[in-house]
């Protein structure tokens, strides 16, 4: 059995970091995690120890890094089957929407921070986050329609899409995002998994402040 550690940021601010450790969690392989706050004076020497990028998160797996959430997650995909709807046509769509979730939707990252502890904040959306709103919802409603196949995820059953949507969905809840029923019953199963409440009271025990969040991958 590989050993495994996985090394994140904050569970308040690390959105990148949420999302392998996410996937670790529904596979139910075991793994340890270092936590190495952001925005601190020795942040990126310490995370520079190692990753090559100096950004988290990073998997340690019996002494072999890997980094970018991305990467870390399609490794644990071929290792274990499972992440990936079976289906090839939901496969071919989760797989797009997660990529396109990695490298999109910057207004939405850059005026949503994700802060897990917060609740209740209130900010009015520029056009271009309107706009990545408004794509982000049809992503979820186009899956569930679908794929959905009446189960709660995106494709029917939990996949990896669902990690990268996940730190989404919380953005929606602490900024009182509406949104349509569809979306916010997708956004309610996601934050109210067991996985992510155990995320969620990690954060609250927290206690660093930091003014925003992007620090991952």
């Amino acid at each position: 059995m590989p050993h495994r550690l996985l090394v994140i940021g904050n569970h308040t601010y690390s959105s990148w970091s949420l999302r392998p450790w996410l996937v670790l969690k529904a596979l139910g392989e075991p793994f340890e995690t270092l936590r190495i706050p952001l925005d601190q004076p020795d942040t990126k020497a310490r995370i520079s120890r190692h990753s090559p990028a100096g950004r988290v998160p990073v998997l340690i797996e019996d002494g072999i890094a890997l980094w970018e959430s991305s990467a870390i997650i399609e490794h644990l995909a071929e290792a274990y089957p499972g992440s990936w709807p079976d289906e090839p046509a939901a496969r071919a769509m989760a797989r797009s929407i997660s990529a396109e979730m990695h490298s999109g939707f910057g207004a939405v990252r850059h005026e949503l921070p994700m802060n897990v502890r917060a609740t209740g904040r209130r900010v009015e959306p520029s056009a271009e986050a309107r706009a990545d709103i408004a794509r982000i919802v049809t992503i979820w409603e186009t899956a569930r329609e679908r794929f959905g196949g009446g189960g709660p995820w995106l494709f029917g059953a939990w996949s990896a899409a669902d990690a990268m949507y996940t730190p989404v969905a919380s953005r929606f809840r602490t900024y009182g995002i509406d949104l349509p029923a569809t979306a916010a019953a997708y956004r309610d199963t996601a934050l109210d998994s067991p996985a992510m409440q155990e995320w969620t009271a990690l954060a609250r025990a927290e206690s660093e402040i930091i003014a925003h969040e992007e620090v991952g991958d």
